[in-house]
Parts: C-alpha cells; sequence; structure tokens
C-alpha cells in the first residue's frame, strides 16, 4: 500500500504562484509515474500533469502548459507541482497519484493510488 500526503494549497490572487507537494510512503516511490489531477466543484477530475518513475518524460494539459511544472525527487520521496499565473479557473481541489505504467496517464482510471487532496483557490 502507498501512502500520499499533499500539501501546498491556499488562497492566490490570479497571476500568482503555489507549489503542491506530494509526499509518498509505503512502497518504493521511484517505481511509480505520478500524476496531479484537480477537481472543481460540479465538475469531474481532470488530468493536470503526469511525470515518469525516472522522471524523464513529462506531459502536460493543454490548459496549464507553460504556467505549471511537474517534477520529483525520488531520493525525499515527493512530487510537486509548481503553478505559475494562476487564473480563477485553476480553483479547484488538487490530487497526487501514483501508476505503474498501464492505462492511460490522462484518466483517473489510469492511477493506482491517490492522496486525499489539496484546495487551490486563485481570486480575481
Amino acid at each position: 500500500q502507498v501512502q500520499l500526503v499533499e500539501s501546498g494549497g491556499g488562497l492566490v490572487q490570479a497571476g500568482g504562484s503555489l507549489r503542491l507537494s506530494c509526499a509518498a510512503s509505503g512502497r518504493t516511490f521511484s517505481n511509480y509515474g505520478m500524476g496531479w489531477f484537480r477537481q472543481a466543484p460540479g465538475k469531474e477530475r481532470e488530468f493536470v500533469a503526469v511525470i515518469s518513475a525516472s522522471g524523464g518524460d513529462t506531459f502536460y494539459a493543454d490548459s496549464v502548459k507553460g504556467r505549471f511544472t511537474i517534477s520529483r525527487d525520488n531520493a525525499k520521496n515527493t512530487g510537486y507541482l509548481q503553478m505559475n499565473s494562476l487564473k480563477p479557473e485553476d480553483t479547484a481541489v488538487y490530487y497526487c497519484a501514483l501508476r505503474r505504467s498501464s492505462g492511460s496517464y490522462y484518466t483517473v482510471a489510469g492511477y493506482d493510488y491517490w492522496g486525499q487532496g489539496t484546495q487551490v483557490t486563485v481570486s480575481s
């Protein structure tokens, strides 16, 4: 079993920045790809970004490309999502998740373990 704990969410003005962290425990973090998803009220959970187990490959949703950066530190069992130029439409609960490279990386079903989420609110 893997436990994931997100942190770093909060309230920020439009144009501001936040850095989310995802701390993993219980299994070898470096064996898993890591993704970030978000869910706004009344909407489905949507893909934000993914990074491969080694950190060598990253992919982003078009809506965040150029503004968000996903990264990981396998020595610290921690993943990150740096969010810059935030917009009110980025407001959501953000979740990190781990996958063993089966299924589509941009779908919820492609992930095996999930954190509890952290709230990000961007005011206009």
